[in-house]
């Protein structure tokens, strides 16, 4: 008799909040969602408005359209076939209270960084994450890049020795002149602090390159010393940043995020140096990373090779020499929150794979506490500030 094959697991009913008529961020999400078939979209609340959310739910053929986020988490939460997980990708300002209202109604929340405003606001949906049961996760998608999680694999193995020093920068040019002066929305929200937050270009990126060099190495940084600049004339918010970072253990570290830099499309880079070897991974060239071994000739490892770790072949797609990049990455960081969630679904006893990792609401709160102490930092004129989560 032939072996019967193992059902696929339902897919995971998938809910958004923002992401319509003019969002970059919300398609990318779609996309990443349904990428490895794990999600299928039945309901939204697509914009701020009610017309402007029926109007963007129609375009994508979406049936469940909601006037706001309090009645979508109310009635989907009644509903036998409402959403499981809700993906938040709204302007800043609308992610605690939208993931408040969703973790309440039972449902997982999956929000976009920086998590909230504030650190207050972070630990307070932590506390209702926990309470509630639900998995909370954030999505820096550049950790689901298969060579960065090589990179963590060398670190961990202990190939580069005793870690020494990390340099990570992400540079932009989009915001070189005052776009949010000409209604362009993606510049208009990110450069208003009621919207934002207290943190711009730190806040926007910063938070990603603090994310990328935490997931990498591991280490925990005791402080900083930072300058937030705003360059352009009439910008509230800071459009570039410079920290130095001192991590336990005796590591240094410096961060520089820019969204004013010509030349730098999306320059998301990091460097880790230790005693016995250094690695270098650039975002623009997501598949090779850089490997050099103290006293021996630098090596250039492939995404997809024999030479890549098991951490990196189980969320690698395609064959060496087919690229993948930044929606794959992406659609990582979802396919680990799906194996998370139906691990946690009800009458279920399925074990969680250890080497499944995602970002969570902790990487959430470190990334608060970061642009909180940055900015603390930078308004006492770059003095040392105590990273305290």
């Amino acid at each position: 008799m032939a072996d019967t094959p193992t059902p696929f697991p339902p897919r995971i009913r998938l809910g958004m909040v923002g992401g319509g008529e003019g969002a970059f961020i919300g398609a990318v999400h779609r996309i990443a969602a349904r990428l490895d078939d794990h999600y299928t979209l039945v309901a939204g609340a697509l914009s701020s408005t009610a017309d402007k959310s029926l109007r963007s739910g129609a375009a994508i053929g979406l049936d469940r359209v909601y006037p706001d986020y309090e009645t979508m988490a109310r009635e989907e939460a009644g509903r036998p076939d409402g959403i499981e997980a809700v993906a938040i990708v709204t302007p800043n300002d609308q992610h605690a209270p939208a993931a408040e209202a969703f973790l309440k109604a039972g449902i997982h929340v999956i929000c976009d960084k920086p998590v909230t405003t504030t650190l207050k606001d972070a630990k307070r949906l932590k506390a209702l994450a926990q309470k509630h049961g639900r998995i909370f996760a954030v999505t820096h998608n550049y950790t689901g890049y298969p060579m960065v999680r090589h990179a963590r694999r060398l670190v961990a193995d202990g190939a580069l020795g005793a870690l020494r020093i990390v340099q990570v920068e992400y540079a932009q040019d989009w915001l070189t002149q005052r776009l949010e002066a000409t209604g362009q929305k993606q510049a208009g929200w990110r450069s208003d602090p009621k919207r934002s937050g207290a943190g711009g270009c730190i806040g926007d990126i910063g938070t990603h390159a603090y994310n990328l060099a935490h997931f990498i190495t591991g280490l925990t940084v005791q402080s900083l010393s930072a300058e937030v600049t705003s360059f352009v004339k009439g910008r509230v918010l800071d459009d570039n940043v410079q920290v130095m970072l001192r991590y336990a253990g005796g590591a240094r570290g410096s961060l520089w995020a820019s969204q004013v830099a010509p030349g730098h499309e999306n320059g998301l880079r990091i460097r880790v140096y230790g005693d016995k070897a250094g690695l270098e991974w650039q975002q623009e060239h997501p598949n090779q990373l850089r490997f050099a071994p103290f006293g021996q000739p630098p090596q250039m490892l492939s995404r997809g090779t024999a030479s890549a770790s098991a951490d990196a072949a189980r969320v690698t797609r395609v064959p060496s020499g087919h690229p993948e990049g930044y929606l794959e990455g992406f659609a990582t960081i979802y396919s680990e929150i799906a194996a998370a969630i139906r691990a946690a679904r009800p009458g279920k006893k399925k074990r969680l794979d250890k080497a499944v990792t995602f970002p969570t609401i902790d990487d959430g709160i470190l990334g608060m506490v970061f642009i909180e102490t940055a900015l603390k930092s930078s308004a006492k004129d770059g003095r040392w500030v105590a990273v305290k989560a």
